[in-house]
């Protein structure tokens, strides 16, 4: 479609959905549509909000903070179309445009959370919010949208606000690139093996790796890639100890090896500018301005959780270590141990320990049983159920379908969900959705995705999980309920829209359900003999639970702490990768351990704005998601009915309509302390 076409919001498949279930009609949405629709959708947008500022009748809910918070429906349905895309299935003309629109959506929420007559109307409904007599959460959003302006510039000189809108629209353009760099690294880099090659590598990892070869059109060899449902399992088990350091080196170093792909700059650059925005919108640092609408507060309150957790995990680590270092010699490496040694030797001595390793335990964790698993558990908390829609065209044909029904068979939204990792797709998993549900104006039902990063198996062939990969695929699924179970008003509050430390509860709770055994015993089955998992196998896997502790927990709050770091500073790093090396080494990282995420492809914290100063909140949010599946056992019945209501009404279903500490009490009673999360991570 050409760009200088006049284009029909009311029409378009990308602003009216007409596909199957209420979808969008993916097959007729090509690449060229989406350029001409953000345009005409971005217009069409800036004219509702002129509307809304210019209207002569003195400021109400509806007519103003209704309006604003209804505005703009074709530019959600075009933009959630494409970040999806951007992220599950891109190509050079998505980067391409994704590299346009970016900026060019910053430059007009900018332009809109700086409109002077629109602030001023949402600012005299908040003055005179008192006398309102306004509902419990149509106060909070009129508070959330007035602190949202003011912390978006709107109080700010002219001045202030155009060197506001230019350092976010640089940010905006910087995160694009970012990402995009990561992806190409990921992309380009394989190390491909022959059969001599293969020592000590199960069949579940050459079948993923002879995948990934024949997709990289080298049919008959083995990929090593830097997805990490290859990279970690290739880590943990190939005897080849030269092989293991060249894929750590290439994993650690994505985004620092030079070339048009490297970050360093990119991550100077963004640190500069987001410290220049704190001081401009009078915060001391960048954190302070992100930690300010949060649980945490503060970055010290913030430490107060890490530093503790930091010292136990270090403790735990060089403990650990120690072990891992025998068992080394007693293989008769002559070696010092490296950071490219520990996955390996560690499930070692997790076969040592518990008599059992990863590979036993992968033929009952088939992707296919775990979903049920994710669903059945749903269904027993929450009495919802999902009903498969198969042929039904999405954004890539590994897309899957679910129609999402209520306990009473009514429908409640759907689920999508693409499990399988390919080039076209960023690293790692998350959760979004094409639509928010609510109730405000016509309403919407909630559509929510789930994209997975899992080697996908041959043909024919059962695609088989790790535990840390179904533990993944049930935390994915925890935000998707937070999703689909929202039951609020206003759309600004709708399901996962909460303070980033409390987004993760959902998430992270769900996941204790993957080990309840009545769960394991039912859905965890033997890919060929069907049989359950056998007890004495289970006892050993939940048995070693909180088996390698000091190395996952030192991997994840490294990179907690180098976030913090670098933006708790009222400056930015002049040489960022420098400052992460000078602050690991004053931590006392252990050159064995690599962070989780290193800065250079630290997309949490770097691919936009999300968990900047951020990343510490899932253990913010572990704090509680210990201390919530406690009050579960403390009944004595993981799916307890009254208290799997108190979940449902007060987590899940609640959004952002009250402050996420009144919440947790409303189902917990009281909030924790950090002892249940120490104990279950098994630092004390």
């Amino acid at each position: 479609m050409s760009s200088t076409k006049a284009v029909d919001l009311a029409a378009h498949p990308l602003t009216k959905w007409q596909g199957p279930l209420g979808l969008p009609d993916f097959v007729s949405i090509g690449d060229g549509d989406f350029s001409p629709v953000f345009d005409a959708a971005l217009k069409a947008h800036e004219a509702e909000i002129d509307a809304i500022a210019a209207n002569k009748d003195a400021p109400t809910i509806e007519n103003t903070l209704a309006a604003l918070e209804l505005a703009g429906e074709p530019l959600d349905h075009v933009s959630s179309i494409f970040w999806c895309r951007a992220g599950a299935h891109t190509n050079d003309a998505i980067q391409t445009l994704e590299r346009d629109i970016s900026p060019k959506m910053s430059r007009h929420f900018s332009a809109i959370s700086m409109n002077e007559k629109l602030f001023a109307r949402i600012d005299d409904l908040y003055q005179r919010r008192e006398t309102l007599k306004l509902d419990a959460e149509t106060l909070r959003v009129l508070e959330k949208t007035w602190k949202g302006f003011v912390r978006s510039g709107a109080k700010l000189d002219a001045d202030g606000k155009k060197r506001l809108a230019n350092i976010s629209e640089e940010l905006s353009s910087l995160g694009t690139t970012f990402g995009q760099n990561v992806l190409a690294d990921e992309r380009d880099w394989a190390l491909f093996l022959d059969d001599a090659d293969l020592a000590g590598l199960p069949d579940f990892v050459k079948s993923s790796m002879a995948e990934a070869a024949e997709t990289r059109g080298q049919k008959g060899r083995y990929a090593v890639t830097l997805s990490r449902s290859i990279y970690e399992p290739f880590t943990t088990f190939s005897e080849r100890r030269d092989l293991r350091e060249t894929a750590f080196r290439a994993f650690t170093m994505r985004g620092q090896n030079g070339g048009a792909s490297d970050n360093t700059a990119v991550v100077r650059d963004m640190l500069k500018l987001r410290a220049e925005k704190a001081k401009l919108l009078g915060y001391g640092s960048f954190a302070a301005l992100k930690l300010d609408d949060t649980m945490a507060k503060t970055p010290k309150a913030v430490h107060d959780l890490l530093d503790p957790v930091w010292e136990k995990a270090l403790e735990k680590a060089a403990a650990d270590q120690k072990e891992l270092e025998r068992l080394a010699t007693d293989a008769g490496s002559n070696e010092t141990f490296a950071a490219w040694d520990w996955r390996f030797y560690q499930e070692k001595l997790r076969a040592e320990k518990f008599a059992f390793d990863e590979a036993e335990l992968k033929p009952y964790l088939q992707l296919d049983r775990v979903i049920d698993a994710c669903f059945d558990v749903a269904t027993k908390l929450f009495g919802i159920t999902f009903e498969e829609k198969k042929g039904i065209a999405a954004w890539h044909p590994d897309a899957r379908v679910f129609v999402v029904k209520n306990a009473d068979g009514s429908e409640r939204g759907l689920f999508l969900a693409d499990y399988f990792a390919r080039s076209s797709k960023r690293s790692g998993a998350w959760m979004s959705a094409l639509k928010s549900g609510y109730k405000l104006g016509h309403g919407s039902k909630p559509v929510i995705y789930n994209i997975m990063n899992f080697a996908k198996p041959p043909a024919g062939e059962a695609a088989l999980l790790s535990v840390d990969e179904a533990k993944t695929l049930f935390h994915e699924f925890g935000h998707a309920l937070h999703g689909m179970l929202t039951d609020v008003t206003w759309p600004s509050v709708a399901g996962t829209s909460v303070s980033r430390d409390f987004v993760e509860l959902p998430s992270q709770l769900y996941e204790h359900w993957l080990t309840v055994p009545a769960v394991l015993e039912k859905h965890a089955l033997h890919v060929k003999t069907g049989k359950p998992m056998p007890k004495v196998l289970l006892d050993k896997m939940l048995a070693a639970r909180t088996f390698g502790a000091g190395f996952a927990t030192v991997e994840f709050t490294a990179s907690a702490l180098i976030d913090m770091a670098c933006h708790a500073r009222p400056d930015a790093p002049t040489e960022p990768l420098r400052f992460e090396a000078e602050t690991l080494e004053k931590l006392d990282m252990p050159d064995t351990i690599a962070m989780r995420h290193r800065t250079p492809h630290f997309g949490h914290v770097f691919s936009g704005d999300g968990y900047s100063a951020g990343y510490y909140s899932y253990m913010w949010s572990e704090v509680l998601d210990a201390d919530a599946f406690a009050a579960f056992e403390e009944t004595g019945d993981p799916f307890n009915p009254a208290l799997a209501e108190r979940l449902r009404k007060n987590i899940y279903a609640a959004g952002g309509s009250k402050d996420p500490e009144e919440l947790y009490t409303a189902f917990r009673g009281k909030m924790p302390s950090p002892e249940a999360m120490m104990v279950k991570r098994g630092l004390v």
